[in-house]
C-alpha cells in the first residue's frame, strides 16, 4: 500500500485530522474508567468503516459527547451500555454506518476492555486476565 493509499485510508477510518485530533484531547480528558471504555469503543468502532470520513467522524464526537455527559453525571459505565456491550455498541454504529464488520477478536477484546473499564469504576478488582 502506497503512503499515499495509507493516508486515505486512515482519512476514511478516523475523518478529518482536526476533527480526530479534537476528539482525541476530549477523550484524554475523561475519567480513565470512562476513558478506558471509550478507548476500547474507539477500537472495536475501527472495524465499521463507513464510506463517509465525515460520518465516522462524527461517530467519534457523538461518542465522546456521551461519556462527557456521563461522566459529569456520575453515570457508570455499565448504565451507559447496558450489559452487552456489543450490543450497545454496534446498535451506536448502524446509526452512522452501513457496512463494516467486527470480527469476534475485535468483540472479545472490547468486552473484556470495557470489564476493566467497569470494574475500575466500581472499585472493584478485576480478577479475570
Amino acid at each position: 500500500m502506497s503512503d499515499a493509499e495509507k493516508s486515505g485510508f486512515i482519512s476514511k477510518v478516523i475523518g478529518p485530522k482536526k476533527r480526530w485530533r479534537a476528539y482525541r484531547a476530549r477523550v484524554k480528558e475523561l475519567p480513565e474508567s470512562h476513558r478506558m471504555a471509550v478507548e476500547a469503543i474507539e477500537r472495536y468502532l475501527m472495524h465499521f468503516v463507513p464510506t463517509n470520513a465525515d460520518s465516522n467522524a462524527s461517530m467519534f464526537e457523538d461518542l465522546a459527547d456521551l461519556f462527557e455527559q456521563a461522566a459529569a453525571d456520575g453515570t457508570p459505565i455499565r448504565e451507559v451500555l447496558g450489559e452487552d456491550p456489543v450490543e450497545f455498541v454496534e446498535a451506536f454504529a448502524q446509526n452512522y454506518s452501513e457496512g463494516g464488520y467486527a470480527p469476534s477478536r475485535a468483540r472479545k477484546q472490547m468486552v473484556d476492555a470495557i470489564e476493566r473499564a467497569t470494574s475500575e469504576d466500581t472499585g472493584q478488582e478485576d480478577e479475570t486476565v
